[in-house]
Parts: C-alpha cells; sequence; structure tokens
C-alpha cells in the first residue's frame, strides 16, 4: 500500500510558518482559490485555525473524513491540525481569515471558555441571512482586513481581539440555530477528536500510543491506522508534534532553562529530550532558541551564549 502524504502548510501553496509564532492573515477566496483553478487539494495547517465566510457560490468541503456541499451563506472553520481541500465554483465570493491558534485559545479561556469548541471544532454553520448576528460577521472580516493591511503598533493585539470577537458571533450564530453544529459526525472523525483532546490535555505525561489506544477503546494498531487514513501521519507523530509545538513556543516566549523544560514535559533527562527535539526539528533546543531569537532582533543567525541550565 502507498502511504499517502499531506501538505502541510502556513496558507495553501506557502511554506510552513512556525507554529510557536503569533500572526494572522486575511484574505478574499478568489485571491488564492482562483490561480489554483478554484481547487485546493488536502492539506493541514499545523498551528493555525481558518474562518472562511462564503457570501456568494458554493463549494465542496472535506474536513477531516467527513465531506459537505454547501452554498452561501455560509461559515467553515477549520482548527489546526484538519486536513482539508475545498472545491469552489467559480463565482465564489467572500473572506478567509488565518491565525495562530494557541493565542486564540489563551484569549478565549480567559474571557469566554465556551469559544474554545467553536475554535477546535472543524465546523460547517449555514448562515440565515436575516440573523441579527450574521449582520456582524462582515464588518469584523473587514476590520480584520483593514487591521491586517495597515500595519501599526499593537497590530497583534488588535488582531486577536477582532478575531474573538469574531469567534464570540460564530457562537451566538451556533446558539441561535439551536445546535452545536460540530459538523464532523463520522465515527471516525470523532474518535481523531477524542485523540487530538486526550493528546492536549496529557502530552506533558510522557503520553504513550497503548496509553491513548486503551482509554480510546481501541488497539494501538487501530489508532496508528487510522490517524494514517484521517490525517496522513501516525498517532506517535501527533503526540510528538504537540510536544514539540510546546517545547518551542516556551523556547522563544520564555526565559526557562532546557532542563526545566524537559521536567516540565514529562523527561526525567534534559538530554534525551535534547535528542528527541533535535530528531523533530533538526536542531537541539540551545540551536533553536538561539536562531529564533536572532530572527526576531533582525539579526543574523550567529552563535548566542545561553544561560547554563
Amino acid at each position: 500500500m502507498v502511504r499517502r502524504s499531506i501538505p502541510h502548510y502556513d496558507l495553501y501553496g506557502d511554506q510552513a510558518v512556525p507554529g510557536w509564532s503569533n500572526s494572522f492573515n486575511f484574505e478574499w477566496i478568489p485571491e488564492r482559490s482562483g490561480p489554483n483553478n478554484w481547487e485546493i487539494q488536502p492539506h493541514v495547517h499545523d498551528a493555525f485555525v481558518q474562518l472562511l465566510y462564503l457570501t456568494q457560490g458554493t463549494v465542496q468541503v472535506q474536513l477531516d473524513s467527513a465531506r459537505h456541499f454547501v452554498r452561501a451563506p455560509c461559515l467553515l472553520v477549520v482548527p489546526a491540525r484538519t486536513v482539508h481541500g475545498l472545491h469552489f465554483s467559480p463565482d465564489v465570493q467572500g473572506a478567509v481569515v488565518t491565525a495562530t491558534q494557541k493565542p486564540l485559545e489563551s484569549l478565549a479561556s480567559v474571557l469566554m471558555s465556551e469559544l474554545l469548541p467553536v475554535i477546535r471544532t472543524p465546523t460547517v454553520l449555514p448562515i440565515e441571512e436575516s440573523s441579527r448576528h450574521a449582520d456582524a460577521l462582515m464588518p469584523l472580516f473587514l476590520a480584520v482586513e483593514r487591521e491586517y493591511r495597515h500595519p501599526a503598533s499593537g497590530q497583534v493585539a488588535a488582531g486577536m481581539s477582532l478575531l474573538t470577537a469574531l469567534l464570540v458571533q460564530v457562537a451566538r450564530i451556533q446558539d441561535s440555530l439551536q445546535t452545536a453544529t460540530p459538523s464532523i459526525t463520522s465515527r471516525k472523525s470523532a474518535q481523531i477528536e477524542r485523540f487530538r483532546a486526550l493528546v492536549d490535555a496529557r502530552f506533558r505525561t510522557r503520553l504513550t500510543v497503548d496509553a491513548c489506544a486503551s482509554e480510546l477503546g481501541v488497539t494501538a494498531g487501530q489508532l496508528t491506522r487510522l490517524c494514517r487514513e484521517v490525517l496522513g501521519i501516525s498517532s506517535l507523530d501527533v503526540i510528538n508534534a504537540r510536544i514539540v509545538h510546546e517545547a518551542q513556543r516556551d523556547l522563544v516566549y520564555t526565559s526557562t532553562t532546557v532542563k526545566q523544560l524537559a521536567a516540565a514535559l514529562g523527561f526525567d533527562d534534559e538530554a534525551y529530550f535534547s535528542r528527541f527535539f533535535r530528531k523533530q526539528t533538526g536542531q537541539t533546543p540551545r540551536e533553536f532558541r538561539a536562531s529564533v531569537l536572532a530572527q526576531m532582533s533582525g539579526t543574523a543567525a550567529a552563535p548566542v551564549v545561553l544561560p547554563s541550565s
């Protein structure tokens, strides 16, 4: 059997940017889909959530193992690590925003925890044009566009705040339809979501594939086959990617030593953690931190002396 490979992008066709970064992007749907003959092949964003608002046309959408055909007006929510592909009609119109998911989740956990399932659940949401909540959607998308296209002090903070307001409207529309709208209803997709939730909750405990499989009521082999079929990667890859994502963010945005970080992520030995990190990223934790801090300061990636662990 030939193992398929699902591309991982920042935006479709672009090289993926680091998942530890804070960023957001705005585009009109035809900008990217038009040059691709209205076809966006299945791919994954490792750290980014997307919200698409179709105001005209139709779309055939794949979200993990589920497929839908929907007409405008509608909203699509595509969380990080969701395999998704889209085929638009040539008359499509609408907007799409892409943002780093973890900062949005952090804001939601403080401001409105009910937004967390909105951010994390792949969703196809029909819009009733008469809905008073729907009236607020396009003004918010346009505000995000203005913030994105005119960089100024506090751009990321303003953008993330506007996106949080946009997610509030999505939640209100869901409530008005009296449905939780988890568009992924297949058994396979439900199992994947349970697995992801388990990994998010316990990745700091050196979670094993066997332990996950046991908790989900499947064998380790079944879980790995399921992940390869739906996500294009193994179950161990899912766990390792979550650990690396957290490690990269802490290395960039905190002064935590490598030894402290290793312990916080469930590694008893700093050297073992460093070997694990290098295998996953091609760099040691110290090399990664030095390189990124140099880039962020606008200097060349020269060796940086870091505190000992």
